[in-house]
């Protein structure tokens, strides 16, 4: 099924918004992923300190091996994904800088993203041609009637999508190592 998003203009930059304080989110998001391997590292170190105290163990023992309960993986996040309250949305940016609102296309078929921008402008003494496309797999439920589009006046395109809930006949299942 094919539908075509709205592009909604503003006269917003995402220069300004996006990337004022982008030296405090850098060192913040370093400082988390320092934190995230120092814990990486000791719970490594406490699981594997056995092996190498007592050698290495047989096949009928190597569930001894069997990691601790990690809570170390919790939190981690995708920069696609932005949590709103209890909605959790699908945000994603391209640069279309080098196009007009009117030469850019963004649609759904099926469960793909596709954007689309394509140039083209000839003179006497030259021809100039540029086309842009981006697909983007949608996660599995997401519905195309609530994807939204804008592009800010320095032309970065922001396309978001609510993402769906596990359905409830759906469980992740943990993935257990030996």
């Amino acid at each position: 099924m094919d539908k075509r998003i709205p592009i909604r203009l503003g006269d917003f930059s995402v220069i300004d918004t996006e990337f004022n304080s982008i030296r405090e989110r850098f060192d913040q998001e370093m400082r988390k992923m320092e934190d995230e391997m120092g814990k990486f590292r000791s719970e490594l170190m406490t699981r594997e300190s056995p092996v190498f105290s007592r050698g290495m163990p047989s096949v009928a023992n190597s569930n001894e091996l069997a990691p601790p309960p990690s809570s170390w993986l919790e939190g981690l996040s995708s920069p696609l994904i932005q949590e709103d309250g209890e909605q959790k949305l699908l945000k994603l940016r391209f640069d279309v800088s080098q196009y007009t609102p009117e030469e850019i296309v963004v649609k759904t078929v099926d469960n793909k993203l596709l954007v689309h921008a394509k140039h083209e402008e000839k003179s006497e003494n030259r021809t100039v041609f540029r086309e842009y496309n981006r697909e983007f797999l949608l996660p599995k439920g997401t519905n195309p009637e609530l994807i939204k589009s804008s592009l800010s006046r320095d032309g970065v395109l922001t396309v978001e999508a609510p993402m769906p809930a596990l359905p409830a006949g759906e469980k992740l299942i943990p993935i257990g190592h030996q």
